[in-house]
């Protein structure tokens, strides 16, 4: 099982938490998985503004 990490600072993957926890979006899974979590992070802010709409 995996442990990957997306740093919001640099824009890499890392492989365990390598960096301090306040930079890190994670655990996942997979390389892949970690590596969509901006695009993952988009579509949730999205969809929590739209339900602000209501």
């Amino acid at each position: 099982m995996g442990d990957f990490w997306y740093n919001v600072v640099t824009g890499k993957v890392e492989e365990g938490a390598q960096s301090d926890w306040t930079q890190l979006i994670g655990p996942y899974q997979t390389r892949a998985e970690a590596e969509q979590a901006m695009q993952k992070v988009q579509q949730r802010n999205e969809a929590w503004d739209s339900q602000d709409d209501f």
